[in-house]
């Protein structure tokens, strides 16, 4: 695997998440060690950086509606983070196989 983030970027997608206020997201991880995938949770300041970044295959970011899926679609193309759009929100990319091919989130 290939690392493609590193602790500031996750910090500022952290950051950026947190600053949403009421639009924030519910999110949950992948374990590029392990394979463990946490359970959803909509905290970002304290849970999201608890057990450090070194471990985040990806993230996944769940989206409610049209006004959240709007607000995180700035963050995330504002702080150029590599990823996905998925049928529920966003995948953001942490480690990738490689030779695998991954975009950064765009408009």
């Amino acid at each position: 695997m290939h690392p493609l983030m590193n602790n500031t970027k996750w910090d500022e997608l952290r950051r950026a998440m947190y600053g949403l206020d009421r639009l924030a997201p519910r999110w949950r991880t992948s374990n590029v060690e392990s394979g463990y995938m946490s359970e959803w949770d909509r905290e970002w300041f304290y849970h999201f950086r608890d057990r450090g970044y070194k471990s985040i295959q990806w993230v996944e970011i769940a989206v409610d509606t049209d006004e959240q899926r709007n607000a995180i679609l700035r963050e995330l193309v504002r702080i150029h983070v590599p990823g996905e759009r998925t049928e529920s929100g966003y995948r953001i990319v942490g480690y990738a196989e490689i030779g695998q091919a991954v975009d950064y989130i765009r408009e």
